[in-house]
């Protein structure tokens, strides 16, 4: 190779060599300070794809085993709820009996009756008050009742409902009327704002299932509200209901149910089926377990006061051990989550996780190669400077 001074292609050399070595370099500083092998797409596209959906399963997975956690946990209040009122039957069970003895007078059975209608008074409480993060747990399920079209004047709490609430056009002093239709699961306002005589009409413009009204629980909130205006009226349901009651003509009527269904999702979404548990909570209220007409004030009522406890200490067991199977049910799909997120987790992190090691082993030889290419560039770039001798 001839000797010149315009190419100096050592100089060339050994900066394309330490131009490599340095990215070399930064790459591996980028992997170890991050602590993944995969920084961008160029280390590896399908590593990269695999393990951000494995990142999203493993998030979702850790989820859902917080969900089935609080679902056993709602469980446990619930079958809480339940000891206690298992409780309370049993000593209703003893007035009952004593009661039924021909050996006490009416004053006596009177007694025993006020603490007798105490009980069932605190069984109701009992039900109404348990609950977990504001869900009725309990206390059953409320629906509208879809054999009546009347109307409730004034916007008075009928049939389970406790508070109204009036926001915009509408306020205390509004008078008017509500309606429901049930074939359209729909409700219709008409109201007729206080020294106005303009009525304003309108259907609430409903889009859930959850807030139509077809289906409350206690502390539901439906809001009506109505396209083009502000206004808009919130109905809480929030008393105690009868179960069997039936709506009185010209009133909205909400129909009660003994039972409340509760979905946990305890999966990753991608199966709905397979990745919900359903688990139906039986009610306890007095009327739910026949108690609410019982009283021990003569042996007769006595007598089938009795027979009702046992009817309803049955209920209460066969209740109980629906929330039994349900909480073990939940356990094993907690244990199978864990399993399944520990799982998960290690394929992750065969694709995306540094090999700290091996990665500090590359960088010690990258460093090592930047030194050096920075000591022969400096030692090719000295080269043409010997050339000039030849001019002395």
């Amino acid at each position: 190779m001839a000797l010149n001074v315009i190419s100096n292609f050592a100089a060339n050399v050994a900066h394309r060599n330490l131009t490599r070595s340095d990215a070399e370099m930064t790459d591996s500083l980028s992997k170890l300070s991050s602590g993944t092998r995969v920084v961008s797409a160029k280390d590896d596209a399908a590593s990269m794809a695999i393990g951000s959906r494995l990142s999203a399963e493993i998030n979702a997975l850790r989820q859902a085993q917080v969900n089935a956690g609080q679902a056993v946990s709602m469980l446990q209040v619930a079958d809480g709820a339940m000891s206690r009122a298992h409780d309370i039957l049993l000593r209703m069970k003893t007035l009952a009996v004593q009661a039924g003895s021909g050996q006490l007078s009416g004053t006596e059975r009177g007694m025993l009756n006020t603490e007798y209608g105490q009980l069932v008074s605190e069984i109701d409480r009992l039900a109404f008050d348990t609950e977990f993060n504001g869900n009725q747990l309990v206390n059953g399920s409320i629906g509208v009742a879809t054999n009546t079209t009347g109307t409730a004047p004034d916007f008075e709490p009928v049939d389970g409902m406790q508070a109204i609430s009036f926001i915009g056009a509408f306020d205390s002093s509004t008078n008017g009327t509500i309606s429901y239709d049930a074939g359209s699961e729909t409700f219709t306002v008409s109201a007729v704002e206080a020294g106005n005589s303009v009525a304003t009409s309108f259907t609430g413009g409903i889009s859930s299932d959850i807030h139509d009204g077809s289906t409350m629980s206690t502390g539901t909130v439906v809001s009506l509200t109505a396209s083009g205006t502000s206004a808009k009226i919130d109905l809480l349901v929030n008393t105690l209901w009868d179960v069997d009651g039936v709506p009185a003509d010209g009133t909205l009527g909400l129909s009660g149910a003994s039972t409340t269904d509760f979905t946990y999702k305890v999966g990753t979404g991608t199966s709905p089926t397979a990745d919900e548990i359903s688990v139906t909570l039986t009610s306890i209220s007095a009327a739910a377990l026949g108690l609410d007409t019982t009283d021990v004030l003569d042996t007769t009522n006595s007598d089938a006061a009795s027979l009702a406890i046992s009817s309803a200490v049955d209920a209460l067991n066969v209740a109980r051990a629906n929330i039994g199977a349900s909480q073990n049910r939940l356990e094993f799909a907690a244990a199978n989550i864990a399993t399944t997120l520990e799982n998960t987790e290690a394929a992750r992190s065969n694709l995306l996780d540094l090999d700290i090691a091996a990665e500090m082993s590359r960088l010690t030889s990258k460093q090592i190669l930047v030194q050096a290419g920075v000591a022969m560039l400096a030692q090719a770039n000295q080269t043409p400077e010997t050339l000039l001798r030849l001019f002395q």
